[in-house]
C-alpha cells in the first residue's frame, strides 16, 4: 500500500480550494491543519492498492475515491476530538483543530472537509462517469446512517452499544468503503471488497483499542485511555488485552481470506499481516499470524 505521493498530491490540490480568494482565510489554514501533515493514510493506500491489484482504473479516478475517503477520515477526527465527544487535546502530535483554533470554526472544518470530499471524488472522477455514481453510492454509505461513520459515532450516545457493531460502523465502514472503492474505481464488481475492507477495518479498531490501552501519548501522537475515562466502547474493556490480540488476530485472519481472486490478491493477503503487526503496541510482544 505504498503510494503516498499520489495522495498527498491530490489532497494538497484539493485543500487547496479552500485558499481561494473570497473564502474565509482562517478556515482554510484550519482546514490545511487537520490534513496535513497526515497520519499513515492508511484508508486511501488501502483504495490505491485494491485498484492496483485489480488493475484497469482510468487515471486519476482511484486517487479521487482514495482523497475523498481520506477527507472524510481527516472529517471524522476533527469532530471525534471535539469537547462533546472525547475532548481530545492533541492528535497526529500536536495539538486537536478545536484546541488549536476554537471549537466554532473546528466544528466548521469538519462539515467543510465533508463536503470537499465529495468535491475531490467529483472532480478527479470526471473523466469516467460510468463509475462516478457508484463511487458516490460508497461514499454516501461510509458518511452517513445507517452504518456509516454518523451512525458509528452515535453509537457512543447509546447507552449499551455492542462492541462489533460500533466497530463495524465507526471503523470498518471507512475501510470497507476504500476497498471497494478501489474495486468500483477498476470498473469490476465491487461488492465483493466489502467484507475485505471492513474485517481489515475491525481489525485497525481493535489494534487502536490495545494501543490506547498499552500505549502513551508520546508514541501515539493522541490522549491514551479516553475510552476508559469516558465510558466508551472498547475491545479491551469488553474483552481484556488477552481476548482483545485474539479478536485482533481473528480479524486479520478473517481479512486475509476475504481477498477476492485478483493478480494481487497474494500481495494484498501479506499486506495485511504486515500492516496488523504493524500497529501492534510496542508493549505488546505477542506476534500476530
Amino acid at each position: 500500500m505504498d503510494a503516498i505521493n499520489p495522495i498527498e498530491r491530490s489532497l494538497a490540490a484539493t485543500v487547496g480550494l479552500a485558499s481561494s480568494p473570497g473564502s474565509p482565510p482562517r478556515l482554510a489554514e484550519a482546514m490545511h491543519y487537520a490534513v496535513f501533515p497526515g497520519g499513515a493514510r492508511v484508508r486511501p493506500r488501502l483504495c490505491l492498492a485494491v485498484a492496483l491489484a485489480i488493475g484497469g482504473a482510468p487515471a486519476g479516478v482511484a486517487e479521487a475515491a482514495a482523497s475523498a475517503i481520506e477527507l472524510l477520515h481527516c472529517a471524522s477526527l476533527v469532530h471525534d476530538d471535539l469537547p462533546c465527544f472525547d475532548d481530545a487535546e492533541t492528535r497526529r502530535g500536536k495539538p486537536s483543530v478545536h484546541r488549536a483554533y476554537g471549537e466554532p470554526l473546528a466544528v466548521l472544518v469538519g462539515d467543510a472537509l465533508i463536503v470537499m470530499a465529495y468535491q475531490a471524488l467529483a472532480r478527479g472522477a470526471a473523466t469516467a462517469p460510468d463509475r462516478l455514481v457508484t463511487l458516490l453510492e460508497v461514499l454516501n454509505g461510509a458518511a452517513g446512517v445507517p452504518f456509516g461513520i454518523a451512525a458509528g459515532q452515535a453509537w457512543e450516545c447509546e447507552p449499551d452499544p455492542d462492541v462489533s457493531v460500533y466497530e463495524q460502523q465507526k471503523t470498518g465502514s471507512l475501510f470497507a468503503a476504500a476497498s471497494v472503492a478501489g474495486a468500483a474505481a477498476a470498473g469490476v464488481p465491487h461488492e465483493e471488497w466489502r467484507r475485505f475492507g471492513a474485517a481489515l477495518g475491525e481489525a485497525y479498531q481493535v489494534a487502536d483499542d490495545l494501543r490506547d490501552a498499552l500505549s502513551n501519548e508520546a508514541e501515539l501522537g493522541k490522549p491514551v485511555g479516553r475510552d476508559v475515562a469516558l465510558g466508551r466502547p472498547n475491545a479491551v474493556r469488553s474483552f481484556g488485552v488477552p481476548g482483545a490480540i485474539a479478536r485482533l488476530e481473528a480479524m486479520a485472519r478473517e481479512a486475509a481470506d476475504a481477498v477476492p481472486a485478483c493478480a494481487g490478491a497474494d500481495q494484498l493477503r501479506a499486506l495485511v499481516g504486515l500492516e496488523v503487526k504493524r500497529l501492534m503496541p510496542a508493549r505488546q510482544s505477542r506476534v500476530v499470524a
